[in-house]
């Protein structure tokens, strides 16, 4: 028996169980919760519910509640099968979250300017994180935290991103295939693969679902130009919230229609530049001003949106918010899509080859693969 989960007190009404426990932190349970988590009514092998909320009674109410031996014995007013939960079980579901999962509480940074990609975020070699499963999740966790992360030591050869992503999570493939190369080509149909600066933008926001998290593995950078460019999008919004909350109200609100034609595709969906949680925190930022089609807003209306949407246009062009890093031979870059965004300024493949291999890994892989070292470890 572990005394650390023994309570101080319980006490219980027919609506709340109450529990102090030894530390002097008070928690408390619904009656309904408490019925709704039965033991019992979960698969032993899979943990899945056995039951609906339709097969429970209307109204639990707690006859009795009693504890020993690092457990609680709920006794029901109307039902006559006790309910038994593992005192260490409660206290698990009463703590901070952040606690069990600090890779779901980002670090959001808005000065871009003022950091260096060296310092401030994860680095590892890949053989560190092939090897160590310990640097593997410090790394996965601050990917998870600051929306991005650097890889060193990869070998400039096609294969090697899917070999590295292979330990982050699931490539997920797109009309691109399952890898992209970003390099010139002669009448690109993407602006990507042309000498040309991008702006700030995130990637495919016309995909169901939108890609989760996105890799650049540079198999031969450039010497002159085509520095990748970064800002945090979770900081950009609540900054503009901040500073205009009209202007970000009105982001939240007004869904973009996003297009992309090729000759091989055409892909449309509906979304905000800025969405929010159910909390009414920003979970994502939607921006790619090249693939924005011709939004089905007259007067008052459209003039409020590009009133606002020039605002936030305004904000990812200043210095201040950017981070800039050269990517070398070797490096990788895995960063959040929805909520990094990115760019590049200018170069000349006349003058110097320049060649990134990209690809997509899924959103809940890369979190499936973070809470599963997590358990391990």
């Amino acid at each position: 028996m572990n005394v650390i989960h023994e309570p101080r007190r319980l006490e219980a009404t027919p609506e709340l169980l109450t529990i102090e426990w030894q530390n002097g932190t008070v928690a408390e349970f619904s009656s309904m919760w408490l019925r709704d988590n039965r033991r019992e009514d979960r698969d032993p092998h899979s943990g899945q519910r056995l039951v609906d909320i339709a097969d429970l009674p209307a109204r639990s109410r707690i006859r009795s509640a009693n504890s020993s031996d690092g457990s609680v014995r709920i006794e029901w007013e109307t039902e006559a099968a006790p309910a038994i939960f593992d005192l260490r079980w409660l206290s698990a579901q009463a703590s901070n979250p952040a606690l069990a999962h600090p890779e779901r509480v980002p670090t959001s940074w808005l000065g871009g300017a003022g950091m260096s990609a060296r310092r401030d975020f994860a680095w590892a070699t890949f053989a560190q994180l092939r090897d160590d499963p310990a640097a593997k999740l410090n790394w996965l966790t601050r990917l998870l935290q600051t929306g991005m992360a650097f890889m060193s030591e990869l070998p400039s050869t096609e294969h090697a991103i899917l070999d590295a992503m292979a330990l982050m999570g699931r490539v997920c493939e797109t009309n691109y295939g399952q890898v992209f190369d970003v390099r010139s080509v002669a009448q690109p149909e993407n602006l990507a693969y042309s000498d040309l600066g991008l702006g700030l933008h995130t990637d495919n926001p016309y995909r169901e679902p939108v890609p989760g998290f996105q890799a650049l593995h540079a198999l031969l950078a450039s010497p002159d130009g085509g520095d990748s460019v970064f800002a945090d999008g979770f900081a950009l919004g609540d900054h503009l919230r901040a500073v205009d909350p009209a202007a970000f109200l009105t982001l939240t609100q007004t869904p973009v229609p996003f297009l992309y034609r090729s000759k091989d595709a055409e892909l449309y969906a509906e979304r905000p530049l800025i969405q929010l949680s159910c909390r009414g925190e920003v979970s994502a930022v939607h921006y790619n001003s090249r693939s924005i089609a011709p939004l089905p807003l007259h007067g008052r209306d459209a003039t409020n949106f590009y009133s606002a949407y020039r605002r936030f246009a305004q904000l990812l062009r200043d210095p201040d918010y950017q981070l800039s890093f050269h990517l070398e031979d070797g490096e990788l870059v895995l960063f959040d899509n929805q909520r990094i965004l990115h760019g590049r300024t200018a170069f000349s493949s006349a003058r110097h080859a320049r060649h990134l291999r990209g690809c997509y890994l899924t959103r809940d892989s890369v979190y499936s693969q973070t809470a599963l070292l997590r358990r391990r470890t």
